[in-house]
């Protein structure tokens, strides 16, 4: 190293003979402890940049399963859409209300007698659609159960299976009864 900082100090005059040398040895000394004992210098700079990449990367990861959960999302809605939409019955305005409960709310549609006869039984089934309804058929609304629940306002069939426990089984409900 003929030609190192400590050389080119010494020449301009900087530091004297006695001060490089001694720089020389303490900077020896140290490597040959760091040998010896192992001991890892610890670079802060490094070590900042080091742990200022991991959280980068980890909020990468968290932006990245946002999106993809997004998109999925809306792939899903999207699917439920197309089945809505090519399945749905006419209802034409019936001239028989159908009352349902979507969430907390009694809401009414009009059907026709036939649909307003099959709702009750189960074979039809009431999907919310942005903000209306539309009436499907439950074999539908099992397909979209699958993708999202809170899309089917109303089955019958989902409410007869849950209610196996029901007390009031015993008693008959007129054909002809309505609310």
């Amino acid at each position: 190293m003929a030609n190192s900082f400590g050389d080119q100090f010494l020449k301009a005059g900087l530091v004297n003979k006695t001060r490089l040398n001694k720089a020389k040895k303490s900077k020896i000394r140290q490597q040959k402890q760091k040998n010896k004992q192992k001991i890892e210098v610890v670079d802060e700079a490094a070590l900042a940049a080091r742990q200022a990449a991991a959280e980068q990367t980890a909020r990468d990861r968290e932006l990245n399963r946002q999106l993809k959960e997004e998109v999925e999302r809306k792939a899903v809605q999207a699917q439920v859409r197309q089945l809505v939409e090519m399945n749905r019955l006419p209802r034409d305005d019936g001239d028989v209300g159908y009352n349902f409960q979507d969430g907390t709310a009694i809401r009414k549609i009009f059907v026709s007698e036939a649909v307003h006869d099959k709702l009750g039984r189960g074979l039809l089934a009431i999907a919310r659609l942005d903000d209306r309804y539309e009436v499907i058929p439950s074999v539908v609304a099992e397909k979209i159960m699958l993708r999202d629940e809170s899309c089917i306002v109303s089955n019958a069939t989902t409410r007869l299976e849950s209610g196996e426990d029901d007390p009031y089984a015993d008693y008959k409900v007129p054909d002809d009864l309505m609310w």
